[in-house]
């Protein structure tokens, strides 16, 4: 007769993970499933206040079977393979096999509860495995909030997925990620409930649905500072830059974020210690409600004593003198101390900006790539201190191998002729930055992902590398514009990484010869048979390949006339033309950041009937010089965060007037003959600077100034050509005169000029707030508020930097790699527009391309 042996083996949650006690609490809290005992028990006659094996020696057991009871939506086979479970194996009785097992099948949260048993023959065992499957979340919903904010909370901030298993974490997890978002907008009392429902279609799904309250906005009353004696509650709240209190400021922000608060509290020591209170502290602070929407926050300090430097005492120093760097430093014995100011020129901690100079740039900028900066406050008195500066120089390094990676498109000689730092040379962080800067400039490189690679091989050799993330450069350009009272469509190609020397070569032509970072631009305009214009642009940035000297060459041609339907012939016409060649230069003096650039154009203007304008008839000519004087060291091109760049240009032609004989004072002088060759020198000036206000540079400041003048060498031949139109988005249908569009948002296209014959001189001055929304290689956007002022004048003598017309507005800019970038603003006129009385109001512009 066979001799029966039955054990149950039964090992909870608390012997082995958390997550098993997690499961047991999801079925009490969501009523997700029946007790696996009361299944046991209907399965098997097993005796469940049997005593677990686990003391004694362990018998060798042959695994015969393993049957799993209560999996109905899982493969039995990976189930099994990924527990451990095989049969024919052999295991030992009692040993950690069987928790091992539990371990494994706990891990991917599929099931709130395993009990695992054996039935025993002889030497051979069946194992019985019992499992409660987790509901599964079929879907996510949320009730409370608009649609648009479903869609966000559910694919941004919680970034759920269907088909997951149902647990306490799960659901408590994402109620608080959903209160923490809520609280970072203000909400700071908000509420979210959770309800279950079976779903009626799936066996084993519910649907979650979080139903939120966000309850009102709770916003900073006030800011309260005890233990203040030097300075005023006033000052400090000044020391805040996100948290803010009630005041007649009423776009600061006043929501209450955490992180914020706990950098603002951060910055109140930082103003302390910089006006020489080094001990300051914050001895406690508390948040309380004054009422349903409004917080108070006291702010308890100790301010301590205000302490004097005695001495300063440089130690390790032998590249530099101590006078030297005595010098640099511009610290002075009997000075308050000021630990902002001295780490910044010291250039350590968060105060440094390897852009500026300092102690540490001075190091790093010859080579001493390890030197380190290290000063040490010894108190010597209740209010004095001792600075004991110590250096670490280490020895110079010199660049080993500058590694390229991740180019597919451009060329590796088209990148390295960029770099400034090269094999041989001592590393120099000053030329890092500037190798940055330039494979920013490119265009053709994702500028959040540019950061060198620095691996010393030595004690004194450097590699430097520079993984790059290509990212779309050219562009296909489709568009359509208002001008002149009629709506113009475009068209436009700029291929910006064209290679003119594999034009010819075998399988290059995918889809076009690149490599190369040269720029082919082409574009035409029409509006049907009333206008038609048509240009072509080549540049490129290396002439020759062995210096970055650029070349240019451009043209164009168009033509307006009165034919405003395909049967009707024209009688009238303005037909123009014009070709430019250009040569520039990279200048080292007096910094890297200049360049120069020449131009010679020719311009031929024809017209026939043309009574709008100051000619009518006639063929007018035009052959100018002009030349250009540039700075630019911004970080990246489209969202810059720091830097400046400046644009000096002056054009001019010949002063034909001086020698060709003619009596222009004469009014029977015809204007063929007046015209005939057109004479102006013509100045432009612009400039623009960008400021980080916050840490992480996210917030921008950008200031903006120019102007332009457009003169002449004799009055009575003032030149009708290359004027200035203001006002608008700096965008036209066309240009049929050669002016200069000059946007000024807030008021119409050419509003501010005094006359219907544009504007001999302008000045215009921004200011521009932005913040960045995406900023990836597929897609980059920012948001921007502004104030613009900006006129034209008649002449230089009516020119004045002070006459301006104002205006306010928001915008956004989204660039697309394809497209290049669009943008639309909103801008409301203060004043009103040249020959009007009431204020310019609201306008919406369009904005598309770079424009400085």
């Amino acid at each position: 007769m066979r001799e029966f042996r039955i054990l149950l083996i039964t090992l909870v949650a608390v012997f082995t993970t958390i997550a098993t006690a997690e499961a047991q609490q999801t079925s009490r809290r969501y009523n997700i499933g029946d007790d696996l005992n009361n299944e046991i028990s209907d399965t098997l006659n097993f005796d469940l206040d049997a005593p677990v094996m686990t003391e004694g020696d362990g018998t060798l057991y042959y695994i015969r079977k393993i049957n799993l009871h209560g999996v109905k939506y899982l493969n039995h086979d990976i189930l099994k393979q990924s527990a451990g479970l095989i049969e024919g194996d052999s295991i030992y009785l009692p040993s950690s096999f069987i928790s091992n097992a539990m371990h494994r099948l706990w891990a991917p949260r599929y099931f709130s509860d395993i009990q695992i048993g054996a039935t025993i023959e002889g030497d051979s065992l069946d194992l019985e495995v019992f499992l409660k499957e987790r509901p599964r979340i079929l879907t996510w919903n949320f009730e409370g909030v608009s649609k648009s904010k479903r869609d966000d909370l559910r694919d941004e901030v919680l970034k759920l997925r269907r088909n997951t298993e149902l647990s306490d974490y799960v659901i408590d997890k994402n109620v608080k990620l959903i209160k923490e978002h809520y609280a970072s907008k203000g909400f700071r009392t908000c509420e979210v409930d959770v309800r279950l429902t079976n779903d009626t279609i799936y066996e084993q799904c519910v649907n979650v649905t979080f139903v939120i309250d966000r309850g009102p906005k709770v916003r900073v009353g006030e800011i309260n500072f005890t233990g203040n004696n030097s300075f005023e509650d006033k000052r400090l709240r000044r020391t805040f830059k996100k948290t803010h209190q009630k005041s007649i400021l009423f776009f600061q922000n006043r929501k209450l974020n955490e992180e914020d608060y706990e950098a603002d509290k951060e910055l109140l020591l930082d103003f302390y210690n910089s006006r020489g209170y080094r001990n300051a502290t914050i001895v406690r602070d508390s948040i309380y409600t004054i009422d349903d929407a409004t917080l108070g926050i006291d702010i308890e300090v100790d301010e301590g004593k205000q302490f004097y430097i005695r001495n300063i005492k440089w130690v390790g120093n032998s590249i530099y003198t101590t006078e030297y760097l005595d010098n640099l430093l511009g610290i002075q014995p009997g000075d308050i101390y000021d630990k902002k100011s001295m780490h910044k020129r010291l250039g350590i901690g968060k105060e440094m900006n390897p852009e500026e100079m300092s102690i540490s740039s001075l190091y790093q900028n010859n080579g001493y790539l390890m030197s380190q900066i290290e000063p040490a406050e010894i108190v010597v008195g209740p209010d004095s201190l001792d600075l004991e500066i110590r250096v670490f120089e280490g020895k110079p390094f010199t660049i080993n191998n500058v590694g390229i990676s991740g180019n597919m498109r451009v060329d590796d000689e088209v990148i390295r002729r960029e770099l400034y730092v090269r094999p041989g040379e001592l590393y120099n962080r000053a030329l890092l930055m500037q190798t940055m800067r330039t494979l920013m400039g490119m265009g053709h490189f994702d500028e959040q992902a540019i950061m060198p690679d620095i691996q010393p091989v030595t004690d004194e050799l450097v590699d430097i590398n520079w993984p790059l993330q290509e990212k779309a450069s050219d562009q296909f350009n489709i568009a359509g514009g208002w001008g002149s009272g009629t709506f113009v469509g475009s068209i436009g190609v700029t291929l910006n990484n064209l290679s003119i020397r594999n034009f010819f070569k075998k399988g290059a032509w995918r889809p076009y010869p690149s490599g190369q970072n040269q720029r082919l631009q082409i574009s035409g305009q029409t509006n049907g048979t009333y206008y038609k214009a048509l240009s072509l642009s080549f540049t490129d940035p290396w002439l020759g390949g062995r210096r970055p000297n650029s070349f240019s060459i451009s043209g164009y041609i168009s033509e307006q006339n009165n034919a405003y339907y395909v049967w009707q012939n024209a009688t009238m016409h303005y037909r123009s033309m014009g070709i430019a060649v250009g040569f520039g230069k990279r200048l080292k003096w007096p910094d890297p950041y200049f360049t120069f650039y020449g131009e010679l154009g020719y311009q031929r203007y024809g017209l026939k009937g043309w009574n709008s304008f100051i000619i009518s008839d006639g063929v007018s000519n035009t052959l100018s010089l002009k030349l250009v004087l540039q700075r630019s060291s911004v970080d990246a091109p489209f969202f810059s965060r720091s830097g400046s760049e400046f644009t000096l240009s002056v054009q001019a032609t010949p002063p034909f007037s001086l020698w060709d004989g003619k009596n222009y004072v004469s009014k029977e002088l015809s204007d063929q003959d007046r015209y005939r060759w057109i004479e102006y020198h013509k100045w432009l000036l612009k400039g623009r600077w960008y400021f980080p206000l916050t840490r992480n540079q996210n917030l921008v400041l950008m200031l903006g100034a120019e102007m332009g003048f457009l003169g002449h060498y004799n009055k009575n031949k003032v030149s009708p050509f290359e004027r200035f139109e203001i006002g608008g988005d700096g965008m036209t249908g066309y240009n049929i005169y050669g002016v200069d569009i000059i946007s000024m948002r807030g008021y119409e296209d050419g509003a501010l000029d005094p006359s219907s014959y544009y504007s001999v001189a302008y000045n215009k001055y921004t200011v521009e707030l932005r913040y960045p929304v995406i900023l990836k290689p597929n897609s980059s956007i920012y948001v921007l508020g502004f104030l613009e002022g900006g006129n034209g004048f008649n002449s230089w003598k009516e020119f004045s930097p002070f006459k301006i017309k104002r205006s306010a507005g928001i915008g956004v800019r989204l660039y697309l790699p394809v497209v290049g970038m669009l943008g639309i603003d909103w801008g409301y006129g203060f004043d009103p527009a040249f020959g009007k009385t009431k204020p310019s109001g609201s306008q919406f512009h369009f904005v598309m391309g770079q424009q400085f």
